[in-house]
């Protein structure tokens, strides 16, 4: 946590903390344990880094992953087919970071130069949320 560059070390730890402690000891679950979890870490990188959607951080592709995860979810849907909706919501919040400009994090000491780069933080959330989603489909 404290030897990543960036905001990312301490955010994602605060998530990864935040997730852990839903899940305590626990070593299966199930979609909607799994939106509890993910919703945890959203609302730990929330209060921490005080970003919200559209501040060009990871918050513009964890919020859209964890909202499309309990959509589906609650819908019925399989974990595969609800975790595979959510990475792709992920991507898409990743990539709709492009014509932003920061407001949050380290980049948005860049200001207007920010606008037309893709948010790194929303990036490391797609690619775990992609491994995720492979994980999760991988198994038996």
């Amino acid at each position: 946590m404290s030897t990543v560059g960036g905001a990312s070390g301490p955010l994602w730890g605060s998530a990864l903390r935040s997730a852990g402690r839903v899940l305590g000891d626990q070593t299966t679950f199930d979609g909607a344990q799994l939106a509890e979890v993910l919703a945890a870490a959203l609302a730990s990188v929330k209060d921490l880094g005080t970003a919200s959607l559209g501040d060009k951080t990871m918050v513009d592709a964890l919020e859209p992953a964890v909202e499309t995860l309990k959509s589906h979810i609650a819908d019925g849907e399989s974990l595969a087919q609800a975790i595979d909706a959510a990475a792709a919501a992920a991507e898409a919040g990743m990539r709709a970071t492009i014509p932003l400009q920061a407001r949050k994090g380290r980049a948005s000491y860049l200001g207007e130069r920010s606008i037309g780069h893709q948010d790194p933080g929303a990036t490391s959330t797609a690619l775990i949320m992609r491994a995720l989603q492979r994980a999760i489909t991988s198994q038996p």
